[in-house]
């Protein structure tokens, strides 16, 4: 078995970053009513910026492909083309389409020579998975080299526009045309950009990162769904997918709308996270003074008290001088955030030799938690 070392980060956030005052500017009002929810979820997550691939004129500039694309190309220079890429492995919960996959369309922008290709679909932890394959790939020797990726453009799937077809069907039901929290939470929370790492087998470049390890867990054996698009949930959990519905159905029940079980999200992401995290410092018999820089993807600041106290009470509190996060200003970039996150530490200058880095990535689509550790070399 090969190394594998993280040689090159790179990022790609779209435009000018959007404060809170210009998101619904951005994003546009539903019935004509500035959003009741918007203040209450920001006051929560206490995001200040994210980034829209939407212009001024409230025209898309990218697709999720492009973002992604713009990623990889940042990865490279006259030393390191496309033209060297050996394995391209993205991820992302946000693709612009069923078919073909994500990670064609990626290839297809970078439009550089025939070479293996996955895609990793999934919510925050697709990008992680990406990740993994690409690991195990450089690992095992199957290729010298990998581009990993994680992304989102959810922007345009929290737009107006996606929302109004299912407003006018309550109106001539003569109920209160307002969405249900679950559907409008996700409009205030999520951002767009994209994340790329260069995985190779021989440590190289300014800040080469070795990759211990890589591991994954899933509570979908024993909890039911709480974040979903493209299907409705029904009262006993049940998933019903968009395909089963009329066609008739999908903009009157918003069916492709991002949505979140928000009662599920609070009872369960952080007992979860912190049970599986119990579950890999006992594999790889480490600990919390075994990490020094811990780098956990929160999707809101509401949940970094919460996720401590957790960790304090199951006995493996992490002190607060080794957390790092950039949430308050990129916003939460779903499977691209943990790549951000790593691009802004590296770039922090930070780091010294030999320190530990400990990825923490949860996603609420039905409970999987990724974890990496990583040595600077």
């Amino acid at each position: 078995m090969k190394d594998v070392y993280i040689t090159r980060i790179a990022k790609f956030l779209p435009n000018k970053p959007v404060d809170n005052e210009q998101m619904e500017e951005k994003l546009g009002v539903i019935d004509g009513k500035a959003s009741k929810a918007r203040r209450i979820v920001l006051r929560n997550n206490k995001i200040k910026n994210r980034y829209y691939a939407i212009d001024e004129n409230g025209k898309v500039t990218h697709n999720n492909a492009q973002l992604t694309a713009a990623a990889v190309e940042a990865l490279c220079d006259a030393n390191f083309t496309t033209q060297d890429i050996e394995l391209l492995s993205c991820g992302t919960s946000s693709p612009d389409q069923i078919l073909p996959s994500h990670t064609s369309m990626v290839h297809g922008f970078l439009k550089n020579r025939n070479m293996e290709i996955n895609s990793a679909s999934g919510a925050c932890c697709s990008g992680m998975n990406a990740l993994k394959y690409g690991f195990l790939s450089v690992k095992a020797g199957q290729s010298k080299n990998a581009a990993c990726a994680g992304s989102e453009r959810t922007s345009t799937w929290m737009k107006a526009d996606v929302f109004s077809n299912e407003v006018e069907h309550l109106k001539k039901l003569e109920e209160s045309p307002i969405l249900a929290f679950n559907k409008e939470f996700l409009r205030w929370m999520l951002s767009d950009g994209a994340g790329a790492f260069l995985l190779e087998n021989e440590a190289k470049g300014e800040t080469p990162l070795k990759i211990e390890w890589i591991d994954g867990y899933s509570y979908a054996h024993e909890m039911e769904t709480c974040m979903y698009a493209g299907a409705d949930k029904e009262a006993d959990g049940h998933l019903r997918p968009w395909s089963e519905f009329p066609a008739e159905q999908w903009g009157k029940k918003a069916l492709f709308a991002m949505k979140q079980d928000t009662r599920l999200l609070g009872d369960n992401i952080l007992q979860k996270g912190v049970d599986s995290l119990k579950q890999v410092y006992q594999k790889h018999n480490i600990g919390p003074d075994d990490v020094d820089y811990y780098l956990p993807h929160i999707s809101s600041y509401y949940f970094k008290q919460g996720l401590y106290d957790e960790m304090k009470k199951q006995g493996v509190e992490m002190p607060w001088e080794k957390w790092f996060l950039n949430l308050e200003n990129v916003g939460n970039i779903g499977a691209a955030s943990i790549y951000v996150m790593l691009e802004e530490l590296v770039a922090s200058g930070k780091l010294k030799k030999g320190d530990k880095i400990l990825f923490h990535v949860p996603e609420s689509a039905r409970f999987s938690y990724m974890y990496a550790y990583l040595t600077v070399c």
